[in-house]
């Protein structure tokens, strides 16, 4: 069950008043307790009332003191830059208030302009006994609306235009990974049979050579020779 929202006026019955000072001022001093124990502030409290003949400080007459004095010491300007009297007060209230009502009243005035409006789009009728007023809300109202559904099109268009211009992030580069002859410990074992390789063609070009001038010469080991182990054909660092 919710609460019953007060009347912010003066009490006129006094044992009504009383009951109501007494409650509030203990709620209020138990507030301020807790906003300097939750936050680590200094704050204080003094309440004049006609039912007690001493005012009633929080928490101590010594920290009522210390905090007044903390006071004093900042520049005026400071002083008076958040203070608020019982006027400010509730014209800051109104002011705030007054915007809320302006807000409103506002909201109140499109919902009505909306009903109205999609009322003849529905039926089909022709306004009667319109006032100059509701047709010049309404026209801005259909003005704004037709603004946001040409900027819904223009964003809903825009967007496959602005994926099919995106570039293709580039493919991940693969590294061509050879394996190094020397650092795999054959490098010494190929060019000792590169070597032997050329050793072995000498034979041959001279046997070429005397051929072609009429020589009558014995043919060298045939180049896949199982038996010939420095032939080309089984270096095993080309198999």
């Amino acid at each position: 069950m919710t609460r019953k929202k007060v009347k912010l006026a003066f009490i006129v019955n006094d044992s009504a008043r009383k009951a109501t000072f007494k409650k509030r001022k203990k709620g209020l001093l138990k507030k301020v307790d807790e906003l300097s124990t939750l936050c680590g502030i200094d704050a204080c409290a003094i309440i004049y009332s006609p039912y007690d003949p001493q005012p009633e400080v929080w928490p101590s007459p010594l920290g009522v003191q210390q905090v007044l004095a903390k006071f004093r010491r900042m520049p005026e300007m400071e002083q008076s830059k958040k203070m608020v009297n019982q006027e400010s007060f509730l014209r800051q209230r109104i002011a705030k208030a007054t915007e809320q009502l302006k807000k409103q009243t506002k909201e109140n005035r499109e919902k009505e302009m909306t009903q109205l409006m999609f009322q003849y789009l529905g039926e089909g009728n022709i306004m009667h006994n319109v006032s100059m007023l509701d047709l010049n809300d309404l026209a801005y109202l259909i003005d704004q609306n037709l603004k946001d559904i040409n900027r819904r099109i223009e964003l809903l268009t825009r967007e496959p235009q602005l994926q099919s211009q995106t570039p293709m992030p580039p493919p991940p580069l693969v590294k061509d990974e050879v394996p190094n002859v020397e650092d795999q410990g054959q490098g010494s074992h190929a060019q000792q049979g590169l070597n032997m390789n050329m050793d072995s063609m000498q034979p041959k070009e001279n046997w070429f050579v005397n051929l072609m001038n009429g020589a009558n010469v014995d043919p060298p080991h045939a180049f896949g020779d199982a038996n010939q182990q420095s032939g080309f054909w089984l270096n095993t660092f080309f198999h």
